[in-house]
């Protein structure tokens, strides 16, 4: 992996299945991409959560792909027939699918060695856009895609991790971006004020805050993010003492 420590890299993603839509599968995969992206010096710029549904798929895909550096998908390319991330990606990409010999090969030795038939279904697991590259996948025998700088992941959780695992390294990036949570029992909008103008007073940081109501109070958590360890430390320091100066005692670390 290269870094350019100038430059801010993004990448979006698209969540791909009528059973995140319809509650009856929580995603966990943004979660994990984000974090992984993060420390690859990505940030995770936008996410989109589409059906099965081809126009849906392709439309999201070009949006995305065309506003970011890199393209991730979860989800959709399995065995069955509502598993159409492939054929939607190459529709995007105007290219046509294939059956990748290198996919095939994996899948051949994988449930041969589990006496077990590689069937058409199993087979539509080797399908990728024409041209396209594997991800590794040592869960499930099925590789992931990439095509250019768009990566086309499992759904399954661990088996994405295994994939991205897989990537780590080999992304262009920007600096990992790093992060300071302080915690106050205040309202988030008493302090208000300190907080943007803490943020204005330190170029390169960014100040979240993320209210809670606990133990019968209100506090909040200020998470600082910045690529530069110099300029977070300073801004947590400031930030810390104008809140404390106001009466709002703090906790590193968060609450």
């Amino acid at each position: 992996m290269s870094t350019n420590p100038e430059r801010i890299y993004t990448a979006g993603l698209v969540v791909i299945g009528d059973e995140i839509l319809s509650g009856r599968t929580h995603d966990k995969n943004i979660a994990q991409v984000a974090s992984w992206l993060q420390v690859q010096g990505i940030r995770l710029a936008e996410v989109r959560v589409v059906p099965d549904v081809m126009e849906k798929i392709v439309a999201a895909v070009n949006a995305l792909r065309a506003e970011n550096d890199y393209l991730f998908t979860t989800g959709g390319i399995g065995p069955t027939h509502d598993d159409i991330t492939v054929d939607a990606v190459a529709e995007a990409l105007g290219l046509g699918v294939e059956v990748h010999p290198d996919a095939r090969a994996i899948l051949e030795r994988y449930y041969t060695s589990r006496g077990l038939e590689l069937t058409e279904a199993r087979l539509r697991m080797a399908r990728a856009p024409a041209g396209a590259e594997l991800i590794p996948n040592r869960m499930s025998g099925a590789p992931g895609i990439r095509i250019g700088n768009i990566f086309l992941m499992a759904g399954v959780p661990h088996i994405t991790a295994g994939m991205l695992d897989a990537l780590t390294g080999t992304l262009e990036g920007g600096m990992p971006l790093k992060s300071e949570t302080i915690g106050c029992w205040t309202a988030e909008s008493e302090v208000a004020d300190i907080l943007r103008k803490a943020e204005q007073d330190h170029e390169g940081c960014q100040i979240g805050s993320y209210p809670f109501f606990r133990e019968g109070k209100v506090g909040a958590n200020f998470v600082i993010r910045s690529t530069d360890a110099e300029a977070l430390a300073d801004c947590a320091r400031d930030l810390t003492r104008a809140l404390e100066d106001r009466g709002n005692p703090c906790i590193a670390g968060g609450i």
